[in-house]
């Protein structure tokens, strides 16, 4: 390795620029929820129109995902995620600036755009300037910073619009984009996957297979599962990532290698992400509403007493990764998942409309660890599992698992709390989360099942064949 290798390629600076990178593009997932009422204030727009500043944010990111993992590994890892990053930085300030509400949502659409390009380029060049022994740790801190954004935007985005103004949920973003490009230009590597050329066809079948199922998901419980523009979606988008499949099993070089599946650490490992983001975001759709619509407690408030769930990855993540290192990813995941389906199932019992928060903190705390341990083993599952030179299109093929699991989620346990329940007063609000809670609880469950089906550490390696003692990087041209 060349000395301007070695000081771009940076453990650290790896660690901070793509720890910082990912919080930002979680973070965006669910900011914006607390902040509607004051959007809709400002810039007017019906119901329609404030789903749609969450919901375009979610549909470009979750299809885009592959797309954006593939470009990096043809053109270069850092190159991308540079680009990537100032689309996602520039979107953000024209959100922050943004006149009315379509311009909002168009700027919102840019966002998930750009964070589809960074997002999955996060672990890809984490791990090329990571000695493969410490990864575990690295992954750790990476896992709790991406875990605590995805479980706190809530909270951050009711604490800027209560305190300041909506606007600044999406300015946060500038002065840390600003920052982070000349650090990525400077600190980070450039590596490269296969080398292979773009799948052009295989993009084109996954991106509108995953266009369809994320719209059908995101807008069912708004506009009715049996509405024809949701039907469609579901419907055709399951028929073309069915021949995106079929496709890729034919394919030279395909974008999605399907033998990827064969191994069994791979597939239990996005099995099992699917189904954690299923139950979790569900269930963080509906408890931020419960504890501000029920308990009474302002966005601030709410956020903070949900710390001991969404603010444990901090403390426990770390110390899952140095776990994994050195027990193996299997039993670290599945304990996690176990944990937070337990704490998904108290919180359902517990649940009432004058519940004291002494009744809920063992739920909290309980829910807190599980996804703690969640988050970092499972990257480091992910990036074990295949070749160096196919991490890359892992890495967004989980990230994709994980957003079509939130969409599926959202929608699923808005499905089943307007069945049971709603908003009309705090008992009927209980009445429906409750039995969300409980499912959601169950899919986290069955996640820790598909957890213990992956193999032994050693078979996952011998699985990922050829090892990879050390990150193999390029020289970075000047």
């Amino acid at each position: 390795m060349s000395q301007q290798t070695a000081r771009r390629g940076g453990a650290g600076w790896a660690l901070v620029i793509t720890s910082v990178a990912g919080f930002m593009a979680a973070l965006d997932n669910l900011v914006v929820t607390t902040a509607l009422p004051s959007i809709r204030e400002d810039l007017g727009g019906g119901l329609h129109d404030l789903e749609w500043t969450v919901s375009a944010y979610t549909l470009t990111f979750a299809v885009l995902l592959m797309f954006g993992a593939a470009l990096g590994d043809r053109f270069g890892r850092r190159r991308l995620f540079i680009a990537g990053l100032t689309v996602f930085t520039g979107a953000s300030a024209a959100a922050a600036m943004a006149p009315g509400i379509d311009s909002l949502i168009a700027a919102r659409a840019v966002q998930g755009a750009g964070a589809a390009v960074m997002m999955p380029l996060t672990l890809t060049l984490l791990t090329a300037a990571v000695p493969a022994a410490k990864r575990g740790m690295a992954y750790g801190i990476w896992g709790a910073v991406n875990g605590l954004a995805v479980a706190s935007g809530p909270l951050v985005g009711g604490t800027l619009t209560e305190h300041i103004s909506w606007q600044w949920i999406f300015w946060l973003n500038v002065p840390l984009g600003l920052a982070l490009l000349p650090l990525a230009r400077l600190r980070l590597a450039e590596s490269h996957g296969t080398g292979a050329p773009l799948d052009v066809p295989g993009t084109l079948l996954a991106s509108g297979g995953l266009f369809g199922v994320v719209y059908g998901l995101v807008r069912g419980p708004a506009d009715g599962w049996t509405s024809s523009l949701v039907l469609t979606g579901l419907v055709a988008g399951g028929a073309l990532l069915v021949a995106f499949v079929l496709y890729s099993t034919r394919a030279k070089n395909p974008m999605l290698p399907m033998r990827l599946f064969r191994s069994r650490a791979f597939s239990g490992i996005n099995a099992a992400s699917l189904l954690m983001f299923l139950g979790m975001f569900g269930s963080i759709f509906l408890l931020s509403q419960y504890m501000q619509g029920v308990l009474g407690y302002s966005p601030t408030e709410a956020g903070l007493r949900m710390l001991p769930w969404t603010g444990m990855p901090m403390l426990v993540a770390p110390l899952a990764g140095i776990m994994a290192d050195r027990i193996g990813g299997r039993p670290v995941v599945a304990t996690g998942l176990f944990l937070q389906a337990l704490g998904l199932g108290y919180m359902s019992v517990v649940a009432t409309t004058d519940a004291s928060y002494t009744a809920q903190l063992p739920a909290l705390i309980i829910s807190g660890v599980g996804m703690a341990l969640f988050f970092a083993p499972a990257s480091h599952l992910v990036m074990s599992s295949v070749r160096p030179q196919e991490q890359g299109i892992a890495s967004g093929a989980n990230n994709a698992m994980r957003e079509v699991g939130g969409a599926l989620g959202v929608a699923v346990m808005a499905s089943i709390f307007a069945a049971q329940g709603g908003y009309e007063t705090g008992q009927t609000f209980v009445d429906g989360m409750r039995p969300a809670l409980v499912t959601g609880s169950a899919v986290v469950a069955l996640a820790g099942v598909a957890a213990l089906l992956i193999p032994t550490r050693r078979r996952t390696e011998r699985q990922a064949a050829p090892a990879e003692p050390e990150p193999v990087l390029e020289t970075a041209s000047h």
